[in-house]
């Protein structure tokens, strides 16, 4: 298996990790006593600052997934076998799991400033690898 498509995985786990996360603390709430199952409504701000924060880690992650495994893919499908490639989905992955844990750390200025480095690593790797993936097609 290539690195690009073991570190799509990658990024998938990552993705099952923090929902999984998620749950525990939906959980561990429920049978606590301390919500109820329906208080965790869809796409409304509830519970503390950092489970609402580990909340939009998940939705970044599934928000991204779907980018990073098209170029990915097509990749494979063309059979684009180079070096760099493979350097740069082992970049997205690392990025994409340095957003996240920055994310559930801390909402400061400075968190968010680094978060959004990370970010823009995965944007600029994503338009890299989809030229590359591109060449492979012409």
């Amino acid at each position: 298996m290539s690195t690009a498509l073991l570190c799509l995985l990658g990024f998938a786990g990552w993705t099952v990790a923090l929902l999984l996360s998620i749950g525990v603390v939906r959980v561990t709430e429920v049978a606590t006593g301390t919500r109820k199952p329906n208080e965790f409504p869809g796409g409304v701000r509830h519970g503390g600052d950092r489970y609402w924060r580990l909340n939009r880690a998940h939705a970044n992650c599934v928000e991204n997934l779907p980018v990073f495994a098209v170029i990915v893919l097509a990749a494979a499908a063309v059979g684009v076998d180079e070096a760099r490639f493979s350097q740069l989905a082992v970049l997205v992955l690392l990025a994409r799991i340095g957003q996240s844990v920055t994310h559930i750390a801390s909402g400061s200025n400075m968190a968010v400033n680094v978060r959004f480095g990370f970010f823009g690593l995965q944007v600029v790797s994503f338009i890299w690898m989809g030229i590359i993936t591109a060449r492979g097609l012409i």
